[in-house]
């Protein structure tokens, strides 16, 4: 319940009061809720010691096929909308294959690299902001220099964008997810993917890190549609510009999901070359229960409504806490996404780092303030990720409301 125009004083009993309870309640990542994870539970039998080859005879418990089953490959490339040739599959996890690639681009450099990226000057890449912590920490660990660029509601700033690539060349780079963006659910406009496509690079390896992570992550039968990048790059002259990537860790089992990447074949060849020197084959098993649990497009689709049944309450009941108890304080805006994993929480300036310090003492943690931002520094201080998908609805709904109770100690403190 709302309670307007509390005193300091007041909120401070309120607050005291959820300290009290000694909650327990942790909304820190986007993982899979148990109920999420137990729609695969039959995927763990459909692989046996009696039923361990695919339909073309091949024995998944052993070395070989490095690019992946070539029914894997058809799915995949009806996943990311491409062709099964421009397809590699990965091991459980997309950040593997993201982490390898930037790994492998600054040992060796990639297509078009004039030198290994290890050999430039300076090497940097374009981030968008609010954007995931994740990409981040890879360019961190790799010495790479970020540049934070600022999201819209079609995707980022492409004004920035185009000005910032045309005239540096040591920008070898862009991270985005695309689709229900993490964390602000933003999916890019066809005018950003075209001008992501077609722009003009000083770099001559500029590559796009297309992180498609929540490509079929939707919370309602009324789908965000995204422009197929790799036919826009191919279309514009630039076929090796961008790096498609998606898995199904959210979709099958957050550590045991297969993932893959799609490029152009030049691309492939030059990744594949590289893998072949890492591993003489993903796990093929896993594979192999993925295509006797899903089969096709339509069983992943058929699936992700199951999950978008289980999430969407959760999404919906974050909102409406923050409506009751936020809306018209002019303390903070939200976001609506129509799919994904996240809702981006904007505070007034200068009260994140307190919200989730408040939050925390009282028994709900939040993922830190500033990890939407490269080096974990938002210059606003305002911007906070919520993660509704893992705890329970009731949970989700206490936690909320004490988030919400936070944000108003926090300003009423700035203000006192």
């Amino acid at each position: 319940m709302t309670h307007p125009q509390e005193s300091l004083e007041q909120l401070k009993e309120r607050y005291a009061a959820v300290q009290a309870k000694q909650l327990q309640l942790d909304m820190t990542r986007g993982k899979p809720g148990p109920e999420q994870l137990d729609l695969a539970n039959a995927m763990l039998t459909l692989v046996d010691g009696d039923h361990y080859k695919d339909d073309a005879g091949t024995d998944c418990r052993n070395y070989g096929v490095v690019d992946g089953l070539p029914a894997a490959k058809r799915l995949f490339a009806d996943f990311l909308e491409c062709d099964a040739e421009e397809v590699i599959i990965g091991g459980n996890a997309s950040l593997t294959l993201m982490h390898n690639y930037i790994a492998r681009a600054m040992l060796h450099g990639v297509p078009g690299s004039p030198r290994p990226w290890c050999r430039e000057s300076a090497v940097r890449f374009l981030c968008p902001v609010p954007g995931y912590d994740r990409h981040f920490n890879v360019c961190k660990e790799m010495g790479i220099e970020m540049i934070p660029v600022a999201m819209n509601d079609e995707g980022p700033d492409m004004d920035q964008v185009e000005r910032l690539v045309a005239e540096d060349a040591s920008i070898k780079g862009i991270w985005c997810v695309p689709k229900y963006a993490n964390p602000n659910g933003v999916t890019y406009s066809d005018t950003v993917v075209d001008r992501l496509a077609s722009m003009t690079t000083a770099a001559p390896d500029f590559r796009i890190l297309w992180d498609n992570a929540y490509a079929h992550h939707h919370l309602y039968d009324q789908e965000d549609q995204l422009k197929n990048i790799l036919q826009a790059c191919k279309q514009c002259g630039n076929p090796n510009r961008v790096i498609m990537l998606g898995s199904t860790s959210k979709i099958s089992f957050a550590g045991a999901g297969v993932s893959a990447m799609a490029c152009s074949v030049e691309n492939r060849s030059d990744v594949l070359g590289h893998v072949k020197m890492e591993t003489i084959g993903n796990d093929k098993l896993n594979q192999l229960r993925h295509l006797r649990f899903f089969q096709n497009m339509a069983g992943i689709r058929a699936h992700m409504k199951r999950h978008a049944a289980i999430l969407r309450p959760k999404f919906e009941g974050v909102r409406k806490v923050l409506t009751r108890e936020l809306e018209g304080t002019g303390l903070a805006t939200w976001t609506q996404p129509r799919g994904g994993y996240f809702i981006c929480l904007d505070t007034a300036p200068g009260l994140a780092k307190r919200v989730v310090a408040l939050a925390g003492a009282a028994g709900v943690k939040l993922t830190p303030a500033g990890a939407t931002h490269p080096n974990g520094h938002d210059p606003d201080d305002k911007t906070i990720r919520i993660a509704p998908s893992m705890p329970s609805l009731p949970a989700i709904l206490e936690a909320t409301e004490v988030m919400a109770l936070c944000v108003k100690l926090a300003a009423a403190e700035k203000n006192a």
